[in-house]
């Protein structure tokens, strides 16, 4: 293969990539079309080819569909209305105001597509109850770590699941990765029967996106890369390859 040749092929690979990345956004509402075991399996272990620090592979996931994924969403509501989980803390009180304006402008647009106002708060109470259900999509995913792991380990645990995320749009599956289910780790170690080492890290809802559901439209704005990247030693004037 000459280097036209190769190049172009290499090109056409890289735009496909792209397209995958740039398509992928979460999906929060599903169609009830199932989704096979083979599929979920061809998925995680492309999805396994992510790096980790020396090899450890620190992911621990837990596949659940039908009515195991049923009666796990049965237990949480339970546990959710009891008043029994901790309230979560996905992030700390003060929030720096760059990210706390980030997630004003996301809660804004997130509830504008529901037609849900935010002083409502029994609408966006039910509203968050579907995280449980994994938002009606057929598979869910609990991903899980050993607690006895440091931070990096649990960086290789999040390329994992970007892997998934990937993995799975490429396929025309769409995915909504989801920390709400962190605090209610002991509802399901117990109901999935975790070894005592590990921990919920998150979830993941995982089907067929409803195009819909006007929840699944609005476009989550992103920084520009000279706003997030500092990049140097590079020679001025236009860029090569």
């Amino acid at each position: 293969m000459d280097n036209s040749v190769r190049d172009r092929a290499q090109e056409a690979i890289a735009q496909c990539v792209s397209a995958v990345l740039r398509s992928r956004h979460t999906v929060r509402a599903f169609k009830p079309e199932p989704l096979g075991r083979t599929m979920v399996e061809e998925i995680l272990a492309d999805a396994a080819t992510a790096p980790s620090g020396g090899n450890i592979q620190p992911w621990r996931v837990y596949v659940v569909a039908g009515a195991v994924k049923e009666a796990l969403s049965a237990a949480l509501l339970a546990a959710s209305r009891a008043g029994t989980v901790p309230a979560p803390a996905h992030f700390p009180d003060p929030l720096p105001e760059v990210f706390r304006a980030r997630l004003q402008d996301f809660g804004a647009r997130y509830y504008a597509s529901l037609d849900i106002d935010r002083s409502d708060v029994a609408a966006r109470a039910r509203q968050s109850e579907k995280n449980l259900s994994f938002f009606g999509a057929p598979v869910g995913l609990i991903f899980a770590i050993d607690r006895r792991l440091k931070p990096h380990s649990w960086i290789d645990l999040g390329m994992f699941a970007q892997n998934v995320m990937v993995a799975a749009k490429a396929r025309g599956i769409d995915t909504c990765p989801q920390v709400s289910f962190a605090p209610f780790h002991e509802v399901i170690a117990e109901h999935l029967r975790f070894p005592p080492e590990e921990v919920t890290a998150f979830g993941m809802s995982m089907g067929f996106g409803d195009p819909d559901a006007p929840v699944n439209r609005p476009a989550m704005p992103r920084e520009r890369v000279s706003d997030f990247a500092r990049i140097a030693g590079f020679p001025e004037g236009p860029s090569g390859r």
